[in-house]
C-alpha cells in the first residue's frame, strides 16, 4: 500500500470526490424520472467508477505536464513528480490506463453517450485547459467547462440523452468554479506569479476585475441553483437548502470583496467546499421525502 500511495496522491483525490459528488447529484435528480429507486443505487456505482476514474487519470497526466511548474511553486514542489517520487513515464502510463480503462468500463455498462462526455471531459481539461493556464487568464472560466461536465456525465448516465434539465446542472457547477478558484488565485497569487501562470490575480494587480468576476458569479450561481425546483426536478426542501447555500456564498464573496484579505479569501474558499457535499444531501433529502407524500 506504501508503494500506491505516490500514485493516489497523484490523482488528486479531493478533486476526485467533488467530481463524484457533482456527478451524483446530477444523476440523482435525473434518474426517478426513468428508474426505479431499487436500480438507482448499483447503476450510479457502475457510473461514478468510471467518470472519476477517468478524472483520476486526467489529474495525474496534469500533473505530467505541468512537473516543472510545480517545482518552482511552494505549495507544490513536494508533489511526486517534482521530487523524484513518480517517474514522469510512469506517471504517463498510469493516468492513460486510467482515462481510457475508464471509459472503456462506462461503454461497457453504462452508455455510450456518458464514455463520450467523460472522454470529451478529459480531454478538454488535459489538452485544452492545462496549456492554457500560462497563456491567458481566461483559463478560470475555460477550465471551468471539463470542470462542470461531470454534471452532464452524471446525467447521461441515468437519462442516456442530454435535455434542458442537464444544463441547469451544468450552470451551477460553472459558475460554483469562480468564486472557488479565485479564491485559491488570490491566496497564492505570489506563487502563481513565480511559476508563470496567468492567472487573473497575477495579471490583475488591484484584483478589481477578479473581485467583479466573483461577486457576478456568485450571484449567477444563487440564481441557477433555484431553477430545479421552478422547473419541478425538484421540491421546495431542494430550493431551501439551495437558497440557503448560496446566500452564504454570496454573503462570503462580499466580505472578501470588501476586505481583499487571504483570511476571507480562504472564508470564501471553505464556503465553496462545504456548497457542493452540502447541496448533495439537501437533493437527497429533498428526493427521499418525496417518496413519502
Amino acid at each position: 500500500m506504501q508503494a500506491l500511495r505516490p500514485y493516489l496522491n497523484l490523482c488528486k483525490l479531493g478533486i476526485v470526490r467533488m467530481v463524484g459528488v457533482t456527478a451524483a447529484f446530477s444523476y440523482i435528480i435525473a434518474a426517478p424520472e426513468v428508474k426505479g429507486y431499487g436500480m438507482m443505487l448499483l447503476d450510479l456505482m457502475a457510473a461514478l467508477l468510471g467518470i472519476m476514474g477517468a478524472a483520476a487519470g486526467s489529474a495525474v497526466l496534469n500533473n505530467v505536464i505541468e512537473k516543472d511548474l510545480d517545482g518552482r511553486m511552494e505549495r507544490t514542489r513536494h508533489r511526486e513528480l517534482p521530487t523524484g517520487k513518480v517517474l514522469p513515464e510512469h506517471a504517463l502510463g498510469f493516468g492513460l490506463v486510467l482515462c481510457l480503462g475508464s471509459v472503456a468500463w462506462l461503454v461497457l455498462t453504462v452508455n455510450l453517450l456518458t464514455a463520450f462526455l467523460v472522454l470529451s471531459t478529459a480531454f478538454l481539461y488535459v489538452v485544452v485547459y492545462t496549456p492554457l493556464k500560462t497563456r491567458t487568464w481566461l483559463n478560470t472560466s475555460i477550465g471551468a467547462i471539463p470542470g462542470a461536465m461531470p454534471t452532464l456525465c452524471g446525467w447521461a448516465a441515468a437519462m442516456n440523452s442530454l435535455d434542458f434539465g442537464a444544463w441547469v446542472m451544468f450552470a451551477i457547477l460553472f459558475a460554483w468554479q469562480h468564486p472557488h478558484f479565485y479564491a485559491i488565485a488570490w491566496i497564492y497569487r505570489d506563487d502563481y506569479e513565480k511559476a508563470g501562470y496567468k492567472m487573473l490575480s497575477v495579471v490583475d494587480k488591484n484584483g478589481a476585475r477578479l473581485f467583479m468576476q466573483v461577486f457576478l458569479f456568485s450571484l449567477f450561481l444563487l440564481a441557477v441553483s433555484l431553477l430545479p425546483t421552478l422547473m419541478d426536478m425538484s421540491g421546495w426542501v431542494y430550493f431551501s437548502g439551495a437558497l440557503l447555500l448560496g446566500l452564504y456564498v454570496m454573503l462570503c464573496s462580499i466580505q472578501f470583496i470588501a476586505h481583499h484579505t487571504r483570511k476571507d479569501a480562504r472564508r470564501l474558499l471553505f464556503s465553496t467546499i462545504i456548497y457542493l457535499p452540502a447541496l448533495l444531501v439537501v437533493i437527497l433529502m429533498d428526493v427521499g421525502i418525496s417518496l413519502y407524500l
